[in-house]
């Protein structure tokens, strides 16, 4: 597990080049605590950060690897970790009589690209984006793993290609690379509308990101050549009769198999609790390997945004040691520019922060946890993914009449029932679902946007991703975008980012290729049904996870966000964040004061859509106007750990 930050130049290696790559490695400084170091050839500077999990002696970075004729051929830098390296190492010594000089995965990576090519990242079974330089071929692969677990940023200019696991890095490199620092709108425009930047994006319009499940090309003075190796798919059919018990089983066994495997490192392994199914399954699981894990959790002191007890009650059942951390809302204010710093763009969900402060508990005991992330997309475990069944009996109706319900719910006041019903009935999936995102309305963008573009929709996202998906049942299409979106963009970047802000690796078993392969089988009525989601997964996990978690509703890491902007206790700093911030050629500043009023009156709830606002203008603080400069702290975590 590491930082890592690259320059492809488009000449020769220059002792400047060097030198500020190596500077520039200070924003990585985090992601790994325990070694920090520089190398390069005639071509290409590779800066690395490690955070030591396996093989702590030897696998040092970046890696130099070649075969018995060539023993230095290959360097690699890697950010991750591969949880079936042993089989791997096992396949290739047998089959290719391949030679290791260490105990660790990185390893195998280098020498899986030697023997198989390309076809290697579909063969590595883990989280990792990664960087090989072929010194004979003078070509550059990398490549980033199916589901987009590890970041990785890319930008191309007259100096060269750089690429790193932070934004912030390649900012630092940009004269280097020669390359400007203009935002881009259209992706302005699609964080507001989507809480998130969406993928490749990035606000600045000269970086983008490796998109997940993809690996690219490059050659000095070349632009990188790109290519999808994963491809999500949906191969839904019902399970014969009598064979239910076999598919929950062969659930259970992924899973189990996923946590053991996940498990493997030479450091203490803890996990996240959050009180809900996913992370409990992953707990109760991992005490199958660990009998002294420790798990965490966090919460707030406001009723019904906290599942301490919840957590606790599970923790006990499953046996594990607890950990708990309650986040005040002066606590919370005050971490938001740190954090934002830490996510390089703006994730306007605000589960990050108390994401952040139980992470930062976490490592305080170990060095990697284990949590639940992805089991909802899945699975089928978002409530929204019930909305097919009720909008079933509008897909009945001719297009005419669709339409003329959707010209009735213009009419019908705000706030009256069955309005929303209406509305949503009349338009095709492709129109009404891009994610568990929805903020603004298109009105609310025009009067909140300066320069809002009403053909600047979520479609430029979402249309291509449901291109793909054309014939599959409504769930699966809602389960495949939210892939490519709602994942990807919210909750893996807050998940990486929250985690290595601490030095802390999380892993996600639930993301995994065996897991994702029996899961992308299970048919629609196993999946949502009138009374639960997530019908097979919860068939799967009795035994498992203890009762009175089984069947709760999700809630996961809640904040009070609507009452404390209305309140005493974050109403004053959201004032004066829209008040400094120098963003009113972006914003109508005025229109969010009267929103942040109308929020604080009743008039309506506005809490996600100032969030949005105010945290980009904390953002756009940082980043552009240099006014907000948050307090870093240097690493002091101990190795031994």
């Amino acid at each position: 597990m590491c930082g890592l930050l690259g320059l492809l130049t488009s000449g020769e290696t220059s002792e400047n080049a060097v030198s500020q790559v190596d500077q520039a490695m200070h924003c990585l400084r985090h992601r790994g605590p325990d070694e920090h170091g520089t190398w390069h050839d005639d071509h290409i500077v590779f800066g690395f950060n490690r955070l030591s999990i396996i093989d702590i002696e030897h696998s040092h970075q970046p890696l130099r690897w070649g075969p018995e004729e060539s023993p230095d051929r290959y360097a690699l830098t890697f950010n991750g970790e591969i949880y079936n390296y042993l089989e791997i190492r096992a396949e290739l010594t047998e089959q290719f009589g391949a030679r290791f000089e260490t105990e660790g995965d990185s390893e195998a990576i280098v020498a899986a690209y030697h023997f198989w090519g390309e076809e290697a990242v579909r063969r590595l079974r883990g989280m990792f984006a990664f960087a090989i330089w072929d010194t004979q071929n003078r070509e550059l692969f990398i490549a980033r793993d199916p589901f987009g677990i590890k970041p990785l940023f890319l930008a191309t200019g007259a100096g060269g290609t750089a690429f790193g696991s932070e934004k912030k890095s390649l900012l630092e490199l940009s004269d280097l690379i020669g390359i400007g620092l203009e935002l881009d709108p259209r992706a302005i425009e699609h964080y507001t509308v989507l809480q998130y930047v969406p993928e490749p994006e990035t606000l600045h319009r000269q970086i983008r990101r490796l998109e997940s499940g993809s690996y690219a090309r490059v050659r000095p003075g070349e632009q990188p050549t790109i290519t999808r190796y994963f491809e999500p798919t949906f191969p839904v059919r019902p399970f014969a009769p009598g064979t239910e018990k076999a598919r929950y089983g062969e659930i259970a066994e992924a899973l189990e198999d996923s946590v053991a495997k996940h498990m493997r490192a030479d450091v203490t392994v803890g996990s996240f609790l959050s009180g809900g199914i996913d992370s409990t399954a992953i707990a109760a699981l991992a005490m199958r390997h660990n009998p002294n894990l420790i798990t965490f959790t966090t919460g707030f002191e406001r009723e019904g945004y906290s599942e301490v007890d919840v957590a606790a009650e599970s923790a006990e059942a499953i046996g594990a040691k607890h950990v708990v951390k309650v986040v005040s809302p002066a606590e919370f204010a005050a971490a938001i520019p740190e954090i934002v710093w830490y996510l390089d763009d703006p994730v306007a969900d605000p589960a990050l922060v108390p994401l952040w402060f139980v992470a930062k508990e976490a490592r305080k005991h170990v060095k990697v946890v284990l949590s639940g992330e992805g089991a909802d997309e899945l699975f089928g475990g978002y409530t929204i993914y019930r909305e097919p069944l009720s909008l079933k009996p509008f897909e009945l109706l001719p297009g005419g009449l669709r339409r003329a319900a959707g010209r009735l719910s213009e009419r019908i006041p705000e706030g009256t029932r069955g309005k929303s019903l209406l509305h949503r009935g009349s338009m095709p999936l492709e129109e009404r679902y891009y994610g568990n995102a929805r903020s603004f309305s298109d009105a609310q963008l025009r009067s909140v946007l300066r320069d809002f573009r009403p053909e600047w929709t979520h479609q430029d996202v979402t249309a291509p991703i449901y291109a793909r998906s054309q014939g599959w049942d409504p769930v699966a299409r809602m389960q495949h975008l939210d892939l490519f979106t709602w994942l990807r963009g919210d909750i893996l970047v807050k998940a990486d980012k929250m985690t290595m802000a601490n030095s802390l690796e999380l892993r996600v078993p639930f993301l995994d290729p065996e897991v994702f392969d029996v899961a992308s089988r299970v048919p629609l009525d196993q999946k949502i049904t009138k009374g639960t989601t997530k019908y097979a997964l919860r068939q799967a996990l009795e035994g498992i996870v203890p009762p009175h978690v089984l069947h709760r509703a999700k809630l996961g890491f809640p904040v009070p966000l609507r009452h404390w902007l209305a309140g005493t206790e974050l109403f004053d700093w959201a004032h004066q964040q829209i008040a400094d911030s120098n963003t009113d050629h972006l914003f109508n500043k005025a229109a969010v004061t009267k929103m942040l009023n109308d929020h604080r009156a009743g008039v309506s709830d506005h809490s996600r859509r100032l969030w949005t606002v105010l945290t980009f203008m904390v953002w756009h603080g940082i980043f552009v106007e240099k006014r907000i400069v948050p307090e870093i702290s240097e690493p002091a975590y101990p190795v031994s750990l």
